[in-house]
């Protein structure tokens, strides 16, 4: 006799068995945000031991520097020699050897140069941002996953079944907050440092064109 399976009695089994499945690769990826939480605050660490501090004077010593500069070749010996970061020195090296060019296509490439230190800025804020946003939901996932079976088990009188499937979802829950806290925390702490960054590129880039366009 051919026992038929009612169509939502189907629908059910089918979905338990998608969200069953979940339970390894959501307890994989927070085991993984959680390592990468903890490289990140070293790398935030390391970053901040070798990141060089430029006060609003020196900008401004150094904007009021190259606007009297006689010759616009000294602009790149100023910038060279300013304590600044490297990558800044770079793009606005580049700006003032672009004076051949006209006025339009010479802002135009200091906006592209600018654009580019924003999108390598963004790409070293992406991860974080990620975690931030899912490792509490993946934490939530890892928490209501196992609770099915643990529930079903607490209806034939399997208390050893409950109390592990409560311990995975407690686990999961704490690594997932805990992991997207540690990435909102350093990608905060970053984007600060990286828009200060840019606000002085901006502002630097700004004095070396209107020199090379008077």
């Amino acid at each position: 006799m051919v026992t038929v399976i009612p169509g939502s009695d189907l629908l059910t089994s089918a979905l338990n068995v998608v969200s069953q499945s979940l339970q390894i690769p959501v307890i994989v990826f927070l085991l993984l945000f959680a390592l990468y939480a903890v490289i990140t605050v070293g790398g935030l660490i390391s970053e901040y031991s070798s990141r060089k501090k430029v006060p609003v004077r020196l900008i401004k010593d150094l904007i009021f520097a190259i606007s009297r500069t006689k010759d616009i070749s000294e602009i790149e010996t100023i910038v060279k020699n300013a304590q600044i970061p490297k990558n800044q020195k770079r793009v606005l090296v580049n700006i003032a050897r672009s004076s051949e060019l006209k006025k339009d296509s010479r802002e135009a490439f200091a906006e592209k140069l600018i654009e580019n230190e924003e999108d390598i800025i963004e790409k070293k804020l992406q991860t974080t941002d990620i975690i931030t946003k899912i490792g509490p939901t993946l934490g939530l996932m890892g928490t209501l996953i196992p609770m099915g079976p643990g529930l079903a088990a607490l209806g034939s009188g399997d208390v050893t079944t409950l109390s592990n499937a409560i311990i995975v979802a407690f686990d999961t829950t704490v690594v997932g907050i805990g992991a997207g806290a540690v990435a909102y925390v350093v990608s905060k702490i970053r984007r600060r440092w990286y828009e200060q960054y840019l606000s002085n590129l901006d502002a630097l880039s700004k004095a070396v064109l209107d020199r090379l366009n008077e």
